[in-house]
């Protein structure tokens, strides 16, 4: 029997007739219903026509989580009043509970993805309902875009809705054009008509540390679980606690020991059991329970019992390092989206509370929506997709937020590296058949390789342990954690051996007589083979100071005590590195040796000469390289390529700079000459700075820096012979080096004096007796002369670059104080009349 008394009080009821009025006059909808309004229950009950008046249809509904598909298609049967599997059945990768008569089919994004890749034309399906649009997930974004491609060229009569609680309803409306020139979708609107819900913050005290990575301050779990024991002293009902992962789930448990309610730890990985109990409600007891959850009960969810809602205010999103092929985790605060998708599961029963562990203040600097997927994770499986759509580039795809080119890349080339797509980016047959396996595509390739290698069963076992990360208390050995996922009766185990089945049958038909570990290898080596099929920039190899160092570069290290931390060779299966860390952490790995790495990463092997510059000279060598890893390194000596070295010490040069050339006093002064000229001339007079000189060392440094070949050869070549072949020689400026900047300038005296153009200027050091009867100020290139003038000793007197002001305004001072210090030298009254001399009085009397 229908429970028509339970959904005529779902509010979103009342937007049921003009969403079957736009589907059917458009064959496109967006449905934005709030939180708690029964859109997952209620509307695609109503689009298959088995609730109200409307035609029969057959409707497929997508999740983004296997949980919220069960949970969905459960609500959903129990409100016809039937069990799952009839008119209501669902489907997850290993798992389908659906017959002839099933109307509405849950499933998730992901195995949407593989039935469209697989029947493009969706045969038997009427409408498709995309559900939670606005978490943004990479699959859901995908799988809108095919359909909009389908509606487009194959069945224009397929209906699509796009279902959102808190997103930009008008831009999926636009992506959903009915036709060309048709303009956007119709957008629905429901009101939502709730319980509604008060809004508290608890901000937590002073002093906590930013969460980085997947670390999150254990001072915040502990106000956290402060926050669920002063909710449940003060208001009635259950607690419903977001944290941001498995790891804070148990430690907040851990600090909610005593309290008088049941607790409860739900996320993916949880046990169905604890998912059903989660979503049944409170027991035959009726003891108050506290939920602690990840963003799974965020949406498609409704947690019976459920009055308050504590908010740790965090989220985990994925992040990648595409140059390293390395993946993690990082935790961020939560988007002001999502954190009304978690407010609204206080309010669906009843008048909720919610606390915010945040201050208000910082509402307003929260992300408005979660960061797209696409635009922060791996994107092979996304590539793989679109290159067997038929779209390589992803140009054509109706997508809210295009790949970044750059990650775009190089999931490409990963595709390429592993045989999925050939040299144009097209899908290769097998790039479409790793692409039907629902796998990532690095482990489709291990799935069918290591078939062939290690034998189907075998390979499917490893790629399910890849697949779905082992609990961590399984340890870190992939082997030993094989062995366990085999003996264990948890939940984990459970979910590995249907995985096992699925891929094994997938692989089957592809195993081939191979050779390698096949056969009777233990389990040792098969995992690593597997793992190297799979991951093999993360082979690794052991280094002397300790630790691995990946084939990509990537340092790596294991945890102390880990029976792994002494093998020479390694095939990482799970790693992670934060932005503030140098290497990578190893969460899982399986011991290989160097033909298996050899074999896994051959197209990253190399051998050649490398020659580079290095501790302060050329180091020439023969190297046989995997990837960033040296396997075997032999000196070259004199039989190095003469255009690396030239190279390298070019590069000898932009590191150390030109003073690894021979710089004698006349090189210098050559420098210094050009570079006021540069200043003062400009023109065609070469710019001398280090940066510049560097910059074309090439040209004035031949033919000597052709003929070196190590760091001496280039402290024997003559700086100032050099620079000059950058002098103006075509134009004949060159020929008026002397005149422009001359090394000396005769004074009144005779003396023909050396002039300084070190400080940027021309300086004229010089006695200043010799300096009589001058009296303008001598000029250089059209710049007056800085003149030094000093005492008979040398030492200096006076600075001037105005001569006449100086004998008329400046002389007198200096002769007062002079005259008595050094009285055998003329001081006369008028020095611009004087005769200049070198000479003391008496020597000019005598020589007069």
């Amino acid at each position: 029997m229908i429970r028509n008394d339970v959904l005529d009080l779902l509010p979103v009821r009342h937007a049921v007739p003009r969403l079957l009025a736009a589907l059917d006059g458009r064959g496109t909808a967006v449905l934005h219903a709030p939180p708690g309004t029964g859109k997952t229950t209620l509307v695609p009950l109503a689009l298959a026509g088995l609730i109200g008046d409307g035609p029969e249809r057959r409707v497929l509904v997508a999740e983004p989580r296997r949980m919220a598909v069960r949970a969905a298609a459960g609500r959903m049967a129990w409100s016809l009043g039937e069990d799952v599997g009839g008119t209501v059945g669902f489907a997850v990768r290993g798992e389908r509970r659906a017959g002839p008569s099933t109307r509405v089919e849950v499933v998730t994004t992901g195995l949407l993805l593989q039935r469209l890749q697989r029947d493009p034309e969706l045969a038997g399906v009427d409408v498709v309902l995309l559900d939670e649009c606005h978490e943004r997930h990479l699959d859901a974004d995908t799988a809108l875009a095919f359909l909009v491609d389908v509606r487009a060229a194959l069945r224009p009569e397929l209906g699509v809705v796009a279902a959102s609680a808190t997103s930009d309803a008008e831009a999926w409306a636009r992506l959903l054009t009915v036709q060309e020139g048709g303009g956007p979708a119709p957008v629905v609107r429901s009101e939502g008509e709730g319980h509604g819900f008060s809004v508290l913050h608890a901000p937590p005290p002073a002093g906590i540390r930013p969460a980085h990575g997947t670390w999150v301050d254990p001072a915040l779990l502990r106000h956290v679980a402060a926050t669920v024991r002063e909710a449940l002293a003060r208001h009635e009902g259950d607690v419903l606690c977001f944290l941001p992962g498995t790891g804070e789930i148990a430690r907040t448990a851990g600090l909610l020991g005593g309290v008088d309610a049941e607790v409860l730890q739900l996320h993916g990985r949880a046990p169905a059991a604890v998912q059903d109990a989660v979503l049944r409600g409170a027991g035959p007891g009726g003891r108050r329970r506290v939920v602690l959850s990840t963003s799974v009960a965020e949406s498609s969810l409704t947690v019976p019992g459920v009055r308050v809602v504590v908010d740790a205010g965090l989220a985990r999103e994925p992040r990648m390092d595409h140059a390293r092929g390395l993946g993690s985790l990082a935790t961020v605060p939560v988007s002001a989206a999502a954190a009304t998708q978690r407010a609204g599961r206080s309010g669906r029963e009843a008048p909720g509370t919610v606390y915010r562990c945040w201050a208000e203040a910082e509402e307003s600097g929260r992300a408005r929506f979660p960061a797209p997927e696409i635009r922060i994770a791996d994107l092979a499986g996304f590539a793989l997709r679109a290159a067997c759509w038929g779209d390589p580039t992803a140009e054509g795809l109706a997508l809210l937020d295009a790949p970044p080119a750059g990650a775009l890349a190089a999931a490409r080339s990963v595709l390429a590296a592993i045989g999925a797509v050939d040299e144009s980016g097209k899908a290769t047959g097998r790039g479409v058949r790793m692409a039907r396996l629902g796998v990532h595509p690095r482990l489709g390739r291990a799935l069918l390789d290591g078939a062939a290698e290690v034998g189907a069963r075998r390979a499917a076992e490893v790629v399910a342990l890849l697949s779905e990360e082992p609990p961590r208390e399984y340890g870190d050995d992939l082997a030993a954690a094989w062995r366990e996922a085999r003996r264990g009766g948890d939940a984990y185990g459970a979910r590995w051996r249907a995985e096992v089945r699925r891929l094994e049958r997938a692989a089957a038909s592809e195993e081939e007589g191979g050779a390698g570990a096949r056969g009777g290898a233990g389990e040792d080596a098969v995992a690593g083979v597997v793992t190297a099929l799979a991951f093999p920039e993360r082979v690794a190899r052991l280094r002397e100071q300790g630790g691995h160092l990946m084939v990509s570069g990537s340092g790596a290290r294991l945890s102390e005590g880990s029976g792994l931390r002494s093998a020479p060779w390694l095939a990482v299966a799970v790693a992670d590195r934060t932005a503030r860390d140098a290497t990578a952490r190893v969460r899982l790995a399986a011991v290989v040796d160097e033909t298996v790495a050899r074999r896994a990463a051959g197209h990253l092997l190399r051998t050649g000469e490398e020659v580079r510059w290095e501790d302060g000279d050329v180091v020439a060598r023969s190297v046989e390289r995997l990837g960033a890893v040296e396997l075997t390194v032999r000196p070259l000596g004199a039989g190095a390529d003469p255009a690396l070295v030239r190279e390298a010490l070019l590069d000898g040069l932009r590191r150390e700079g030109t003073g690894l050339l021979r710089w004698g006093r006349e090189a210098v002064e050559l420098r210094e000459r050009l570079a006021f000229l540069r200043g003062a001339v400009g023109g065609a007079w070469p710019d001398v700075a280090e940066e510049a000189l560097v910059e074309r060392a090439e040209e004035w440094l031949e033919p000597e820096l052709s003929r070196a070949a190590r760091r001496a050869d280039l402290g024997r070549i003559d700086a100032g012979e050099a620079l000059r072949r950058l002098l103006p020689w075509a134009s004949g400026e060159a020929g008026r080096l002397d005149e422009l900047a001359p090394e000396r300038i005769e004074v009144p005296s005779g003396s023909r004096i050396r002039v300084a153009y070190g400080e940027g200027r021309p300086v004229l050091a010089v006695k200043l007796q010799e300096m009589f009867g001058l009296a303008e100020t001598p000029r250089v290139a059209g710049v007056p002369v800085l003149v030094h003038l000093l005492s008979p000793a040398g030492r200096p007197a006076a600075v001037t670059a105005d001569l006449a002001s100086f004998w008329r305004d400046g002389y007198r001072a200096v002769r007062a104080e002079l005259r008595g210090r050094y009285p055998k030298h003329p001081w006369p009254e008028d020095p611009s009349a004087a005769a200049p001399t070198r000479h003391t009085s008496a020597r000019l009397r005598r020589e007069g």
